[in-house]
């Protein structure tokens, strides 16, 4: 229940008083921040447990968000950043894990791209509600109310991560090591292991551009003279075009010849996204490519998921996952600085070079079918 997402670049460009370049600065300091902590995040839920990961995710993210609208200026906002990097570290990993493993303790594993589609669509279910209603709460109220909004749903979290129920397969094997062995051999597993390699480089190359339509889209519209109380309500429609692939993935596994192929023709129609928004003079032109690009583009993630859990032992999964998703917080940093300045050059021309870069990515990724294990 993200209510401030469909208006987080007003915030920070009115309320905060920044520019865009700062806005991606401000999100690299989140990404690196995430980088030094996804490892030790892992190995708390690895040693302690996945449910107390998340729960202390809820709070510590409550509190971020208080900071984050205490005061209109770039530093506490760099702070406000910092401490959300904790709170989605805590997340990242542990989520996956307690997932998989309960599904594994079930013995119905083989059902986690299912699985993990639903727990996406889900969550864009509520960011999809969240969206118009904070569009609303800025129009009426202003943007930091927006902000101070999302902190309840965070302590929501809090108290349904401590309803759940631990998985024992992973645990056991995690309770047996120290920390310091828990996070060598997460890291060695990683690097010994090609297929999860080739993995994450499809998977960071991609989705890492793909996410910057998030920030872009805003910019997008105001170029386009969109006024920012139906900002929530096209978020909306962006969410429904994800929601829609999430539940349809073998339908389009089938549509484009196999799940290679899918991965492949995914990314194409991505970069193809990104050139429309680029050149489009009209809002609808501009909404037709940024479905494109949310649809295709934004909906990689379970499917690696689930593709990756495969290969990922239960004891070192909270922690293998954590660095793998350390190497996308890196790649994403270094993206948002670049993308940041670029923007402020040229908003057109970033545009078709992110959506130009996509497509070389998908056409050279390495990953081959019998990899892709469902």
């Amino acid at each position: 229940m993200h209510f401030f997402a469909g208006v987080l670049i007003p915030f920070f460009t009115i309320w905060g008083g920044i520019t865009f370049t700062q806005v991606m600065i401000l999100q690299a300091i989140f990404t690196i921040s995430l980088f030094f902590l996804e490892i030790p995040t892992g190995v708390i839920a690895d040693k302690f447990g996945r449910k107390v990961s998340l729960s202390l995710a809820g709070l510590v993210g409550a509190i971020g968000l208080l900071v984050y609208a205490s005061y209109p200026n770039f530093w506490i906002f760099a702070l406000g950043e910092f401490i959300l990097a904790i709170s989605a570290a805590l997340i990242s990993g542990a989520d996956q894990a307690i997932i998989y493993d309960s599904l594994r303790e079930i013995r119905k594993e083989k059902s986690s791209k299912e699985i993990f589609g639903r727990l996406n669509s889900v969550g864009l279910f509520a960011l999809m509600i969240a969206a118009p209603i904070g569009s609303l709460i800025s129009y009426y109220f202003g943007l930091r109310v927006v902000m101070l909004s999302t902190a309840v749903p965070m302590i929501i979290i809090t108290l349904f991560a401590l309803m759940l129920k631990e998985p024992e397969i992973g645990r056991k094997l995690a309770k047996k090591r120290d920390y310091a062995k828990t996070l060598i051999r997460g890291i060695k597993y990683f690097k010994n292991h090609k297929i999860l390699r080739l993995m994450t480089a499809d998977y960071i190359s991609i989705s890492v551009l793909a996410f910057f339509l998030i920030w872009i889209y805003q910019v997008k519209l105001q170029s386009l003279g969109i006024e920012i109380g139906i900002f929530g309500f096209i978020h909306s429609a962006i969410v429904i075009s994800q929601i829609i692939i999430l539940n349809t993935f073998s339908r389009f596994e089938d549509m484009f010849g196999g799940r290679r192929k899918y991965l492949l023709y995914s990314a194409i129609l991505t970069g193809l996204g990104f050139i429309i928004i680029s050149i489009a003079k009209t809002f609808t032109f501009a909404l037709i490519g940024m479905i494109i690009v949310a649809a295709f583009g934004l909906t990689r993630k379970p499917l690696f998921q689930n593709y990756m859990n495969k290969y990922i032992n239960s004891g070192e999964r909270a922690t293998v996952l954590s660095t793998i998703s350390m190497f996308y917080m890196l790649s994403m940093a270094t993206v948002d600085i670049i993308l940041g300045f670029l923007v402020d050059i040229n908003l057109t021309y970033t545009l078709a070079l992110v959506g130009l870069a996509i497509i070389i990515f998908g056409i050279i990724s390495r990953l081959e079918e019998k990899y892709l294990i469902d």
